[in-house]
């Protein structure tokens, strides 16, 4: 008889038990909060509409060459990207896109006392080199290996067609709203 009373107390606690988990909600991940703050009305469009489609900026990327392989990688509104290869391994990425979906990315490059081909450039950490073309486009050369140096990548930098990317029709950029300030991110509690 006291077997079958713990049994059914047994029984009870672990429906209660479920039943109070199933009804507590977990908190919203970090991501969830961020995805709300920035569909909400009035939230910045990520990209400008006056941004350069990213397919005009496919032909002033350099050919496949001496045994370097020139691969398409992504393409969207504003930018294009493609992978340097050679014998099957990526060394670096290039990429162009448009600063007017973000201003902040041209002003960086106003007191630069690097030149590469003519245009105001910058190293961007230890892998990655920029350059600006008629105070609107950036172009930059991402290092994916460790052997492939500044050097290489101002190499890379100066085939690009940049004076025929210099020529490139601009549309005029209004004036973005400016982003909402952006708050930390809150640390997701362990589970």
């Amino acid at each position: 008889m006291a077997t079958m009373r713990y049994h059914k107390l047994l029984a009870v606690l672990t429906s209660l038990l479920f039943l109070v988990t199933a009804c507590t909600s977990n908190p919203p991940s970090r991501y969830e909060s961020i995805q709300q703050e920035t569909t909400q009305r009035g939230a910045p469009a990520a990209v400008a509409k006056e941004a350069e489609p990213g397919a005009s900026f496919n032909k002033f990327f350099p050919k496949s060459s001496n045994g370097y392989q020139v691969v398409p990688a992504q393409e969207k509104a504003g930018f294009a990207e493609y992978k340097l290869n050679r014998d099957g391994k990526t060394l670096a990425m290039l990429s162009v896109s448009d600063t007017a979906s973000l201003p902040a990315a041209a002003a960086k490059f106003q007191n630069s006392s690097l030149k590469i081909a003519g245009y105001p450039a910058f190293e961007q950490g230890s892998t990655a080199t920029a350059l600006l073309v008629s105070d609107r486009y950036q172009v930059k050369v991402l290092s994916r290996d460790p052997e492939f140096t500044a050097a290489d990548r101002a190499a890379w930098l100066e085939k690009f067609n940049l004076s025929g990317l210099a020529r490139l029709p601009q549309r005029p950029v209004s004036k973005l709203k400016e982003p909402a300030p952006s708050r930390p991110l809150q640390p997701v509690p362990a589970t």
